[in-house]
């Protein structure tokens, strides 16, 4: 087992935790300086002398950078380790690290996630901000995720390719990491853990805006694709209309041009799932068009009478807009194997708990 420790610019508590991990046979340590400069050259010899590896980035790169030179190092170096990443700032403390540690070995989930409960004094920023990004988030993947944002996570071996193909080399990374192991259908095993701030964790680089709208950006993608394909719609209509003198020809004609489209762009653009089979996809994708058309019309009929035709127009269209987004991601554009959630009880890190998308239930 590795655990590897990105850095920039570190304290004390870095080689405070290289200490504590050199205790455990079991672990190699892996530190990646990144770029923190000639300043800090004695700190990292130091924690070299305790026993980590240090591999050194000329200049900053970032954290997901840092991340994917420590992930290739250990493929490359160290076959067969399961991974286990650590901040350097004293928030994951030795024991949390080993318990995601025994839930990353072969063979266990795609990752492990070490989840902040939230108790205690946490800052108003991290607590609030959190909790936005984890709605959002069961929002757009549909997957509840207690905590999006920490940075002690667990990855078998087998990971580790893929673990480098994630886009980002800043702190978007491990945000970018989640939203496509969500979209691919990856195994993720939560695993509670203390939650650790120091000095008002004015050392976080969470900022909620960015990573809200990183997190909605799928979504958001989604209301283009729906807004576009309204107005080729309407376009076509008008174009075929006059040309072909029937009207219901030229709604069809137009519908199924918009549909296509919407299909393509959704595929391509917004879900990322070109390499999925095509036509199971859109054997899927027209079904839900016809199931969506159904429910539109029994909500209509449904709300009218209580809402008027305003309300409930609006009312079925925001619900059937969101139902859509949701089943598109997860049942017609799929990439990958549909795998339950599944967390690691506190008391007991290796019972695992079946979690479906956002409910938590005890199977």
């Amino acid at each position: 087992m590795i655990v590897l420790v990105p850095s920039y610019q570190p304290d004390r508590r870095l080689v405070q935790l290289v200490k504590d991990l050199a205790w455990i046979d079991e672990l190699d340590i892996l530190v990646v300086d990144d770029g923190s400069g000639p300043a800090y050259a004695p700190l990292f010899a130091q924690v070299e002398r305790i026993g980590a590896e240090v591999l050194t980035h000329p200049e900053n790169r970032g954290k997901g950078a840092a991340l994917r030179t420590g992930f290739a190092h250990i493929r490359g170096h160290h076959p067969g380790q399961a991974v286990v990443c650590a901040d350097s700032d004293g928030q994951h403390t030795l024991l949390d690290i080993l318990r995601v540690a025994a839930e990353s070995e072969e063979p266990g989930p795609d990752l492990v996630l070490g989840v902040r409960r939230f108790t205690g004094r946490v800052p108003l920023r991290s607590r609030f901000g959190n909790r936005v990004t984890a709605a959002l988030f069961a929002l757009v993947t549909g997957t509840r995720v207690t905590d999006t944002q920490t940075g002690l996570r667990g990855y078998p071996h087998r990971m580790l390719a893929w673990l480098e193909e994630v886009p980002g080399d800043r702190f978007e990374y491990e945000l970018n990491l989640l939203l496509r192991a969500s979209r691919e259908r990856l195994e993720l095993r939560q695993v509670e853990i203390a939650t650790v701030y120091l000095a008002d964790n004015a050392s976080s680089h969470f900022r909620p805006l960015q990573d809200s709208l990183r997190v909605l950006r799928p979504l958001l993608g989604y209301a283009a694709s729906s807004l576009g394909s309204f107005g080729l719609d309407a376009a076509l209509l008008f174009l075929l209309y006059p040309v072909l003198g029937n009207l219901a020809a030229a709604v069809v004609l137009a519908r199924l041009a918009s549909a296509t489209a919407n299909f393509l762009a959704n595929r391509h653009l917004v879900f990322r799932a070109a390499s999925a089979p095509l036509w199971p996809a859109a054997r899927r994708y027209a079904l839900l068009a016809a199931g969506v058309l159904a429910a539109n019309l029994a909500l209509m009929e449904l709300a009218t009478p209580l809402l008027g035709l305003v309300a409930a127009k609006v009312v079925t269209e925001v619900t059937l807009f969101v139902a859509s987004y949701l089943l598109q991601s997860r049942l017609v554009f799929v990439r990958g194997r549909r795998i339950p959630l599944r967390r690691a009880d506190l008391g007991s890190p290796s019972a695992a708990i079946p979690v479906h998308f956002a409910r938590v239930g005890r199977g």
